[in-house]
């Protein structure tokens, strides 16, 4: 008896901890470059500075000397859930569950000789946070999440002859992932209704790299072809519960592994000079987010052992178009634009409160300033566009459901980067 009381609460605690790992998960295209004000047109093909190597590191054979690129972005926006009448959950409204996160980047890259070229780049492009009003409607399904990865990349190119050119990227990514979610303790038999809580926090390292290759068959026409493998984020923390009462006091402590992969994806892109004003851009991307939405959950009790599942989330691969120009007004100023659609990672009938992601479009455009021959200024900016992404949730074990959608979301990213050359 005392075995099968402690499953119970075991596995419930269990699937709570799982279904946060995927909060606000999202790849980034914003890293405080000037990819943004392109929308990630012709990302793996442009070769215009040392940021190249998280899009293409076969992009530093075209880098002269030596280049340094640091950047710096605001990312906030609007995600506020707006709840259905027939909700059968207590609470106030979500309030706008995106805060401001600043973030930042720096790219160096040298090169060694008219065939070899070397640089390392530090950039964050995984991770989105969560963060509802404690006592919102949905709190058993979300609450306060955040799911980051800063990626360390050190790379090499080297440069066949004027059409051919490859790169290699040893990417090492330190995955962070904090989550305070809600406990109804009225499943657990205790006749207290107040809410409980609990606690998890971990960081690890994953390991991947990047790589690809660029073909240009002609002066002014770039082919860029990349690829960046999976990374397994293993965290392991205790749970900190908060609540007491039987089944709730057990499952404090116990020792909880949650193992996740960053998708791994694909990118085609296209670099085209038409004259010495116009270039055109484009890019086709794809993301391996189905392997993503499977996590291994393994949840140490004393009383039973290791107790492992893994939790399907129902995710789908996604795909991205854009489209993108540059236009150089004067010597000193050019100018970006770009426009992208993303499909959606996950259908209506599956989104969840902590994994509130869809289709979108992206819009950016930026310009660069030369302060001179040897220094570039950078000023861009991007609306990624979600639109209206319907929820309907419920508790398998306590009934609560909460039903609705996050009306109107969207998310802007401001940068500023500066380029040295030497």
């Amino acid at each position: 008896m005392q075995t099968k009381s402690l499953l119970l609460p075991a596995f419930t605690l269990l699937t709570l901890c799982s279904e946060q790992a995927y909060a606000g998960g999202i790849m980034l295209y914003e890293i405080g470059t000037d990819n943004v004000g392109l929308a990630n047109a012709g990302a793996a093909a442009r070769a215009q500075g040392p940021s190249t190597i998280a899009s293409n590191p076969a992009g530093l054979s075209y880098l002269q000397g030596t280049q340094i690129t640091a950047g710096a972005q605001i990312l906030y926006g609007n995600l506020t859930f707006d709840r259905d009448d027939n909700t059968n959950g207590t609470g106030r409204g979500s309030g706008n569950a995106l805060d401001p996160i600043p973030g930042g980047s720096f790219f160096i890259s040298h090169q060694l000789d008219d065939n070899w070229s070397v640089g390392f780049g530090s950039y964050g492009d995984f991770g989105l946070a969560a963060n509802y009003n404690n006592d919102w409607s949905g709190r058993y399904f979300a609450q306060n999440v955040s799911l980051a990865g800063l990626s360390l990349v050190p790379s090499v190119a080297y440069r066949f002859n004027d059409q051919w050119s490859i790169g290699v990227g040893v990417k090492a990514m330190y995955g962070m992932l904090q989550d305070q979610t809600a406990i109804d303790r009225s499943p657990f038999g205790l006749t207290d209704r107040s809410d409980g809580y609990f606690k998890y926090e971990d960081s690890t390292w994953g390991y991947g790299a990047n790589v690809g290759v660029i073909y240009a068959p002609q002066p002014g026409t770039r082919i860029g072809l990349a690829y960046t493998s999976k990374v397994d984020l293993d965290f392991e923390d205790k749970l900190n519960v908060h609540g007491t009462g039987p089944g709730l006091d057990r499952l404090n402590g116990l020792n909880t592994k949650l193992d996740m992969q960053v998708p791994q994806t694909a990118t085609l892109s296209l670099f085209q000079q038409l004259d010495p004003q116009w270039a055109l851009l484009a890019t086709v991307n794809w993301q391996d987010w189905s392997q993503f939405g499977d996590v291994a959950v393994q949840v140490d009790t004393t009383a039973v052992g290791a107790q492992s599942t893994t939790v399907n989330a129902h995710f789908k691969d996604t795909w991205q178009l854009a489209l993108g120009a540059q236009y150089q007004a004067t010597r000193q100023l050019l100018w970006n634009v770009g426009v992208a659609y993303d499909s959606s990672a996950v259908s209506d009938a599956n989104r969840t409160f902590n994994a509130p992601m869809g289709e979108s479009w992206r819009l950016g455009t930026g310009a660069t300033y030369a302060l001179n021959k040897d220094t570039d200024v950078n000023l861009s900016w991007a609306l990624v566009w979600l639109g209206d992404m319907p929820v309907d949730q419920t508790k398998t074990v306590s009934g609560v459901r909460t039903s609705g959608q996050f009306d109107n979301a969207w998310i802007q990213a401001v940068t500023g980067n500066m380029t040295w050359r030497y």
